[in-house]
C-alpha cells in the first residue's frame, strides 16, 4: 500500500489575512463614506484591525460557533467583519438591510444571533427590529458620536492584539452564513466552511472565471449581504487587490464619480445598477464615461444582450455569472471558449448572453420533467443539478427538504435551463416561472431579454396568467426609457422574429417600475399575485 506524503493542513480563511497582511501592505482599501468622502486604509491596517476585532470579540466572551450578526453597508470595517469574526471562533451573518424590519428579525433570531456589528446610518433600521442582542457594536461610518448605550466599534477594537492566537478549528468548521432570498417561503440558511470558503475562492478566480491579479482593483457594487459579495472580498484578500468599496452611495452618478476617481478595472453588481447607468451615459455621453479597458462581471438576474452590447460600444466587457446562495456562489461565468473564438458577432454576444460555462470542482446535470438525464445538446431542457464541495448538503436549522436535495445528493436548483455541446448553459427560466400554454413551454426568460433589446424599453418581467383555453398565457409587464414609448402591436412585431405567433404575449401591462426582491431580481410573486386575480376574473 502507498499513502500520500502531503502535510494535513486545515484549510483556512485566517491565512488570508496573514498573507495580505505581510505580501502587500501597502496596497489600499479605500471606503466611501457617507459625505462621499474617502477613507484609505492598507492591507497592514486591515491585518492588524481584523485581529484587534477577535481579540476584542474574545474579550467580549465570544465562544466558538457564536453567530456574529452585520448590518452594514460595503466598506473597511465590514470587510473586517468578514475575517476578524472568524479569526475568534464566531460566525458572520450578514443581514440584508433592504428586507422589512420583521423579516430581518426573524432571521436573527432563527439564526440564534448573539451580537450584532451596525453601522451608524443604519440606526433607525435596527430600532425597528424585534430582536434582542447581547452586544451591539456601532461603526462610525458617518463620523457622529456613538450613543452609550452601545458600544463604538473603533474603541471597541483599540485593544492590542500583538499576542492574539487564531481560535483552533478544523477545516469544516463554520465561517459565516447567509439566508436566501425566501421568494417562495421563509428565507433559508446556508452556513459556509472555511474548506469551502477556499475552494470556492481558488476556483472561481480561475483565468476564465473572475480572473483576477494584483496589478486589479476592484470595485464591488454587490452589497456585502449578499451571498458574501459573491465571494470577490475573499478573493481581493487573497489576491492582494485593491478595494474600492462605494458606501451606501450606489445611484449610477455616484458610481459613475467613483470610477472616474480611483478608476477600479473590475465591478461586479446586478443588471439594474448598469440598466440605470447606461442611461446615463448614453443620454449625456460629454459628462458621463467609463475608463477604458472596465470589465463587469454581472449576475444575480438574467443580463440581457442588449445591455452586454450597449457596454461594448463604451469599452466594457460584461461576463455573466450564474449561481446561488446555496453555490457559494459562483457556479458558472461565461467567457468564450478557445474553439468559438472565430465565430460571428452575434453568435460571441449570444455566448456572453448565456450563464456561461461550470467551474471547476463542481458536477452538474440536467434532469427532465420524468426524472431523466437530459443530452448536453443544446435543445433538450431540465432542471439544473449541482453538487460539489462548496454547495450546501443542507440549510441550517431545517429539515430536510426533499424538494431541494435528491436522494443521491445534488441541489435542485429550480432553474431550468439546457446545456450545449460546448458547456455552455442558458437558463431558460424558474421552475416557479415556467410558463405551459396548450402544453408547449414558453421561456420568460427569453423573452425578457429580447423585449429589453427594443429602444424604447428599459425593463421587461414575463409572467404566466390563466387562460381557459390554454392554461396559460404570457403577459408582459414592460417600464419604458425615459421619454421614450411604444406600443403593443409593435412590441409583438419585434418579438415575432424570435417567437412564433401562438407564443407571443396577449397582453401588455406599462408600469413605472417593476416590483423588486432584497436582491434586485425581479420579483413576479407580486406580478402574479397583481394581475393573475384580474385574468382569472376575465375569464
Amino acid at each position: 500500500m502507498i499513502r500520500s506524503t502531503m502535510q494535513r493542513v486545515p484549510l483556512s480563511i485566517n491565512s488570508l489575512v496573514e498573507r495580505a497582511g505581510k505580501l502587500f501592505p501597502q496596497v489600499e482599501i479605500v471606503s466611501r463614506l457617507p459625505d462621499k468622502s474617502l477613507r484609505r486604509h492598507t492591507f497592514a491596517d486591515f491585518r492588524r484591525r481584523t485581529r484587534q476585532l477577535a481579540a476584542a470579540l474574545l474579550a467580549a466572551g465570544l465562544k466558538k460557533g457564536d453567530r456574529v450578526a452585520t448590518l452594514c453597508w460595503n466598506h473597511h470595517a465590514h470587510l473586517e467583519c468578514y475575517f476578524g469574526i472568524p479569526a475568534a471562533g464566531g460566525v458572520m451573518h450578514t443581514l440584508n438591510l433592504r428586507l422589512a424590519p420583521d423579516e430581518i428579525s426573524w432571521i436573527a433570531e432563527h439564526a440564534q444571533d448573539r451580537f450584532l456589528i451596525v453601522d451608524d446610518i443604519l440606526l433607525p433600521l435596527f430600532r425597528q427590529l424585534k430582536v434582542g442582542f447581547e452586544k451591539v457594536i456601532v461603526v462610525p461610518f458617518s463620523g457622529a458620536p456613538v450613543d452609550s448605550a452601545f458600544l463604538n466599534y473603533e474603541e471597541f477594537i483599540q485593544k492590542s492584539a500583538e499576542a492574539f492566537s487564531y481560535v483552533p478549528h478544523e477545516e469544516d468548521d463554520p465561517i459565516s452564513m447567509c439566508y436566501t432570498s425566501g421568494t417562495t417561503g421563509r428565507p433559508k440558511g446556508v452556513v459556509y466552511s472555511h474548506r469551502s470558503t477556499i475552494i470556492h475562492t481558488l476556483m472561481a478566480n480561475q483565468p476564465d472565471y473572475w480572473g483576477l491579479a494584483a496589478g486589479d482593483s476592484v470595485c464591488p457594487v454587490t452589497p456585502m449581504f449578499h451571498a458574501n459579495c459573491w465571494g470577490i472580498p475573499y478573493g481581493c484578500v487573497m489576491m492582494g487587490i485593491k478595494l474600492v468599496f462605494p458606501g451606501p452611495h450606489l445611484h449610477p452618478e455616484d458610481l459613475l464619480a467613483l470610477f472616474q476617481a480611483e478608476k477600479p478595472n473590475f465591478v461586479l453588481g446586478v443588471p439594474t445598477i448598469w440598466l440605470a447607468m447606461l442611461q446615463l451615459l448614453e443620454n449625456d455621453p460629454a459628462r458621463y464615461k467609463l475608463h477604458a479597458g472596465m470589465k463587469m462581471l454581472v449576475g444575480g438576474a438574467a443580463v440581457p444582450e442588449s445591455l452586454i452590447r450597449s457596454f461594448a460600444k463604451l469599452g466594457a466587457e460584461i461576463r455573466q455569472g450564474w449561481g446561488m446562495t446555496e453555490t457559494s456562489p459562483v457556479a458558472s461565468i461565461a467567457y468564450l471558449k478557445p474553439e468559438l473564438r472565430d465565430v460571428a458577432e452575434d453568435e460571441r454576444y449570444r455566448r456572453f448572453a448565456s450563464a456561461g460555462v461550470p467551474v471547476p470542482v463542481m458536477d452538474l446535470r440536467l434532469i427532465d420533467e420524468n426524472g431523466k438525464e437530459c443530452e448536453w445538446d443544446g435543445a433538450s431542457v431540465g432542471e439544473l443539478q449541482v453538487r460539489g464541495p462548496f454547495i450546501t448538503g443542507s440549510y441550517h436549522n431545517v429539515p430536510q427538504e426533499p424538494e431541494r436535495f435528491t436522494d443521491d445528493g445534488w441541489l435542485r436548483t429550480g432553474d431550468v435551463a439546457s446545456i450545449d455541446a460546448h458547456g455552455y448553459i442558458r437558463i431558460t427560466d424558474r421552475t416557479k416561472d415556467l410558463i405551459k400554454s396548450g402544453g408547449e413551454w414558453i421561456s420568460s426568460v427569453d423573452m425578457e431579454n429580447l423585449l429589453m433589446a427594443h429602444p424604447a424599453v428599459l425593463e421587461a418581467a414575463v409572467i404566466a396568467i390563466p387562460d381557459p383555453k390554454w392554461t396559460e398565457r404570457p403577459l408582459a409587464c414592460v417600464v419604458f426609457k425615459l421619454n421614450k414609448k411604444t406600443t403593443p402591436e409593435e412590441l409583438r412585431a419585434h418579438l415575432s422574429s424570435h417567437f412564433a405567433k401562438w407564443q407571443l404575449p396577449d397582453r401588455f401591462e406599462f408600469l413605472d417600475a417593476i416590483p423588486r426582491t432584497a436582491t434586485g431580481k425581479f420579483w413576479k410573486l407580486k406580478l402574479r399575485e397583481r394581475f393573475r386575480p384580474a385574468a382569472a376574473e376575465k375569464n
